[in-house]
């Protein structure tokens, strides 16, 4: 089942319109979110995300739209489709109503929320090769609009038929500035000694909510020296490390890119903490 402005239907029987603006102008935003047990992890950071995004785009957010509101809606679906003791995946889409061309004739919103299964309760990381490659066909202008997680994502999509095309696991995405600033799926961070470094946000990467969570854990491991700034495509291969994340994976390391071989202890370590975190409900 399906969650469509609060009604619950079949799979089998939502239906789009061909003038949803979401699907006609990419007029939309979404939140994929992570559930454990009943429990939507990082439901906070997720919320005021899609807020603030929303008065971006210049939405207007109902009344009723409260953190509360919203969780029960999401709730109840994962339980509706039998999943309230299980892990799921759960996206939020936010679009504006129907009307208008480029110009919208209100910016009242609908909203949407499906849900699917996950394998693991807690973040794994595989011990098969995850190789990368840089996409140059095309870039992402460092700007605000670039951090939202909005439905334009053309450059990530065809980013991954390249990726599938030529073997590689993921790519990664550089802005009109050629910096790099993120994968197809996720945030980067690159090490080198004890130095963890991420692009910022002014570089036109995603504002990413385990972006988020690793930062604030970063910040209390005194031994790690934490950077947000650019990368350059040279550091690539000076870095001891890189890894990638987003709420579904957890922390993916890369572990080759060109000639170039990585290590995994510190996505490893970082790993650990952020599942003691989940356990811990923090």
């Amino acid at each position: 089942m399906v969650n469509v402005n609060g009604n619950l239907i079949d799979d089998d029987k939502a239906v789009l319109a061909i003038n949803n603006r979401g699907y006609t102008y990419g007029d939309a935003l979404f939140e994929t979110l992570r559930i454990n047990s009943g429990t939507i992890l990082f439901w906070e950071d997720h919320y005021f995300r899609l807020m603030a995004s929303m008065r971006v785009l210049r939405m207007q957010i109902p009344m009723q739209f409260t953190p509360e509101f919203l969780e029960k809606e999401i709730i109840d679906m994962v339980t509706q489709n039998g999943l309230i003791d299980a892990t799921a995946r759960v996206k939020l889409i936010v679009n504006r109503v129907s009307g208008g061309l480029y110009t919208p004739l209100s910016n009242e919103i609908e909203y949407c929320i499906s849900v699917s299964p996950l394998d693991s309760g807690f973040y794994l990381i595989s011990d098969e090769q995850y190789e990368v490659t840089l996409f140059k066909d095309h870039y992402i202008a460092a700007d605000l609009l670039s951090t939202l997680k909005s439905n334009n994502k053309l450059v990530n999509i065809l980013g991954g038929i390249f990726a599938n095309d030529h073997d590689f696991d993921n790519c990664l995405l550089m802005n009109s500035n050629k910096m790099i600033i993120e994968a197809l799926n996720g945030n980067l961070f690159l090490v080198k000694n004890n130095k963890i470094k991420t692009p910022p946000l002014s570089d036109g990467c995603l504002k990413g909510v385990l972006r988020t969570q690793l930062l604030r854990i970063l910040e209390k491991l005194t031994e790690y020296e934490v950077e947000e700034d650019s990368i350059s495509p040279f550091e690539l291969q000076k870095a001891d490390e890189l890894f990638v994340t987003n709420v579904i994976t957890g922390i993916q390391p890369i572990t080759k890119f060109r000639k170039k071989t990585y290590t995994v202890d510190t996505s490893k370590r970082l790993l650990g903490i952020l599942n003691a975190k989940i356990r811990l409900g923090d």
